[in-house]
């Protein structure tokens, strides 16, 4: 009885569903569709249910989702999921012996159902369906066969049925095909992942689904690749433990279809788990047998080196050069046999390679380029490392090697790079003639580089050839000037040139060739852009010189001495080229100094004290970045003044010689030593300061600087500073009209600001004291320039008049009367003399002050009625 329940429940619940699906005024049918299709899944917990209103629900249901078709109202899960209840309920009323109709109507729901959840990616929904359709297709076939009808009405019949399952079949074989490679994607995601537990499940699910449908599969090329993954997962996941089924899955790979991937997978995996020689060595023989590249038996050599198996390597490279006798690639084999040799230690074994390579590079068995290149490397890296270690007749055995493979005439910069360092070994070895064959091989094939001169150089010294020497020096330098190729740039700095100078005034010293050692040197001052190398060339210029002298007679020293001028001029030169860099000046003219010192001729006296000015000058301006420590600052300072000191002495000396009346050397010297004392905080200061005001016709200029340099941090000396610019302010009333308004505007600027304070919070009544005194007699002298000559530049002067009322506008604010009834005035007085051009700033300054006063009349006018009254 409980059956028949709820087989009634089922018929009238799956009803009404499917009333309310087919409704017409619905939208959504998304709630519908999962509510019937949740439904019908259930039924096939009961036995069939043989009633007409399920076949109705289900023809109905099946025509619905054909009508949707047109348009976009579901989508295609959404029909295939209609499909799905529609062929379930066509199914489940099927009779016990149902007819062809009802037979041919569960093959076309079946298949079309199928090929709708194919669509949608759901092989497995496609895969239950698909077999559904070929057994209603085999108990149509088996009826038609059973039928008594002509053989042309059973055969036609026949043929419809084959049609129809060839295409079921199809559909099988897709859904086969794309639940395998669902399975291997999720095989090679998780592999991805480091997840190789899961990543082996789908992998060999992936196996397993191809090889149950071996007729539908893609083919033995997609399984021996999932079968070479799912060994790889193997082998990385635990290789120790699982080594026996990652041999088995690439075994079963090269069996589905051979690859050079999978031998090499299989040799690998012998390797790691520690299999004997006789395993590996059947794994190789397997991997030459199965005509794979030379490359992967190049990179399976490789492997057996990593692994340690040494034997096994060479051995098994042997076999590979004889196997791949006639390849134009066997150059690359022949090369990593060298390569692993003399790796190994194995130097007299890598020679007898290499003069085998060579003669069959000669017989008809050139190398390819790539292989001689990395041949080359190889040899040269040898030879340098004999080369370092002073073993040079091996070092030059190993370039021969490598000249051997060059043919005669060849243009080649390599070439030439191999023919200097042939060269640099018979230096050496002290075959020089042998070296200068090598240098002319090097020159016909890089004239123009300076690297072939130096060696050059280098063989010119050995057989203590000045001339020859001194030209390849010279050549070095010229070619020092040449802009590099974008080739060389990547070999050659900059500064080659200027490190080979130095490089080859150290070898003609080591080989006692002091002239040579010094044309060297000279030859890099010319031409190197490093101002400390420069520098540090000049002084063992100057050494050698000295050291000259020292080994001379008396009678020669004079004569000796001369040669000191161009190295005093060169220094000279330099200073004069590091503005930038004073601290560098300063040490060019200290040796320009100590160079001139050593001469005593008359022509050079002026010279001598002008570098003497100049080393002060240095010494104190290297002051202007900060120093990094404060006694660093004053040692500066305090060896600043003993080069003024010496200026002293010898101006006194020079000027007891002779007259010198435009001569701007006291001033000058005075201006240095001003400010050296003044950033030393030296009390002394005012001494100078006296000493240039007792100079004769002292310049404004002068003690302007003078007045800066009292108010230049760390300096400061702001009395000094006032009477300095009182100084300027008397000189300039001697000038004429126009050079006096310049020359006063500009002098006045600087005690403006002095007197002037930075902010209200730092006003001082006493610090603007001084206004007035100092403002009248501005305006004294600019009364005098009115009267004079109006044709000034008055723009020059306008800033003086207008500080001194801005100033006076201070004292109003901090209420100072210091003279109550002339505030702004005094100022605007100044305004008055300027002309009338200038009127409308005149007035405005007017207004201005007016306003300031009004309050200050206002108070004064209230303090009158009041005097009154009382």
């Amino acid at each position: 009885m409980l059956p028949l329940i709820k087989s009634t429940y089922c018929v009238t619940e799956v009803k009404g569903l499917t009333d309310r699906l087919l409704q017409k005024q619905q939208t959504d049918y998304n709630e519908a569709i999962e509510n019937i299709f949740s439904e019908v899944s259930g039924l096939e917990e009961y036995s069939k249910i043989l009633n007409p209103q399920l076949e109705e629900c289900a023809i109905q249901l099946w025509n619905w989702a054909v009508t949707k078709n047109v348009g976009i109202t579901i989508s295609k899960s959404q029909k295939a999921k209609v499909r799905h209840v529609a062929c379930s309920l066509l199914y489940c009323c099927e009779p016990e012996n149902p007819t062809e109709g009802i037979i041919r109507k569960q093959i076309l729901m079946a298949s079309k159902t199928g090929r709708t959840w194919l669509d949608c990616k759901n092989p497995q929904m496609a895969d239950n369906f698909l077999r559904l359709a070929v057994k209603s297709l085999e108990t149509l076939y088996s009826q038609l066969t059973s039928r008594g009808d002509s053989a042309a009405d059973v055969s036609s019949s026949k043929g419809d049925v084959e049609k129809d399952l060839l295409r079921i079949l199809s559909c099988q074989a897709e859904s086969t095909v794309y639940l395998s490679l669902m399975c291997y994607n999720f095989g090679v995601d998780t592999y991805n992942l480091r997840k190789f537990e899961d990543s082996a499940f789908w992998l060999s699910q992936s196996y397993d689904i191809g090889k149950m449908n071996a007729k539908y599969t893609s083919g033995p090329e997609v399984q021996a690749k999932v079968l070479r993954l799912l060994a790889t997962v193997y082998f990385e996941w635990d290789c120790q433990r699982f080594h026996e089924k990652a041999l088995n899955a690439v075994s079963l790979a090269n069996k589905e279809c051979v690859s050079a991937s999978g031998q090499y997978l299989k040799i690998r995996i012998l390797l790691r788990c520690g299999a004997s020689d006789d395993h590996i060595r059947a794994g190789l023989h397997e991997m030459l047998e199965s005509e794979v590249s030379l490359d992967v038996c190049l990179s399976t050599v490789k492997l057996l080196m990593s692994e340690d198996r040494e034997v096994l390597a060479f051995e098994y490279l042997k076999r590979v050069d004889q196997h791949f006798e006639s390849s134009p690639d066997l150059g690359s084999a022949l090369v990593l046999h060298i390569e692993l040799l003399l790796q190994r230690g194995k130097e007299l074994l890598g020679k007898q390679k290499i003069e085998d390579t060579i003669t069959c590079h000669y017989t008809g068995k050139q190398l390819t380029p790539q292989a001689l290149t990395r041949l080359h490397a190889m040899l040269w890296d040898k030879a340098s490392k004999h080369f370092e270690d002073r073993n040079y007749s091996e070092a030059l055995q190993w370039y021969n090697y490598s000249l051997s493979f060059f043919k005669a005439g060849q243009m080649d910069s390599n070439l030439a790079k191999l023919q200097r360092n042939r060269a640099s070994c018979f230096v050496q070895l002290k075959q020089l003639e042998k070296g200068k064959q090598a240098i002319k091989e090097a020159e016909r094939c890089d004239p123009d580089s300076i690297f072939t001169q130096f060696s050059v150089y280098k063989i010119a010294v050995q057989e203590n050839n000045v001339e020859k020497a001194t030209e390849a020096l010279n050549a070095i330098g010229r070619l020092s000037k040449s802009p590099l190729s974008s080739e060389d740039k990547l070999l050659v700095s900059e500064n080659a040139a200027s490190s080979l100078l130095s490089l080859a005034a150290q070898i003609a010293l080591e080989n006692e060739q002091q002239d040579t050692a010094m044309k060297a040197l000279e030859s890099l001052c010319e031409h190197s852009r490093d101002e400390a190398q420069v520098l540090t060339a000049l002084r063992c210029l100057v050494r050698l010189v000295l050291s000259t002298i020292e080994r001379s007679s008396d009678g020669m020293r004079n004569v000796n001495l001369d040669v000191l001028l161009p190295y005093l001029k060169m220094a000279w030169n330099s200073a004069l080229q590091c503005e930038s860099s004073p601290g560098r000046m300063r040490d060019f003219f200290v040796l320009s100094y100590q160079a001139s010192a050593l001469i005593s001729f008359d022509e050079l006296f002026n010279q001598y004290l002008h570098c003497a000015l100049l080393i002060a000058q240095c010494a104190i301006h290297s002051l202007c970045p900060p120093s990094p420590t404060f006694n660093s600052t004053l040692g500066e300072l305090t060896q600043a003044l003993e080069h003024i000191q010496i200026c002293w002495e010898v101006w006194k000396t020079l000027k007891a010689s002779g007259s010198f009346p435009k001569d701007p050397t006291d001033a000058l010297l005075l201006l240095y030593e001003f400010e050296a004392r003044a950033k030393l905080n030296d009390p002394e200061v005012e001494t100078v300061l006296e000493s240039v005001l007792e100079l004769e016709n002292v310049e404004t200029k002068v003690l302007e600087t003078i007045a800066a340099l009292a108010m230049e941090p760390p300096a400061h000396f702001p009395l000094l500073c006032k009477k300095a610019l009182r100084c300027v302010h008397s000189l300039i009333k001697l000038q004429p009209v126009i050079a006096a308004i310049t020359q006063l505007a500009q002098a006045s600027h600087p005690e403006v600001k002095l007197t002037q304070p930075l902010s209200r919070k730092t006003m001082r009544p006493t610090g603007l004291a001084v206004v007035p005194g100092r403002e009248e007699q501005v305006i004294s002298i600019l009364a005098t320039i009115t009267a004079a000559d109006r044709t000034v530049p008055w723009l020059d002067f306008i800033h003086v008049p207008t500080c001194f009322t801005n100033m006076r506008i201070s004292v109003w604010y901090l209420n100072q009367s210091l003279d109550k009834e002339r505030r702004c005035p005094d100022s605007l007085s100044g305004l008055l003399h300027l002309p009338c051009q200038l009127s409308t700033y005149i007035t405005q300054k007017s207004q201005c002050y007016t306003e300031i006063n009004r309050p200050a009349d206002a108070a004064r006018k209230t303090r009158i009625e009041l005097y009154t009254t009382n």
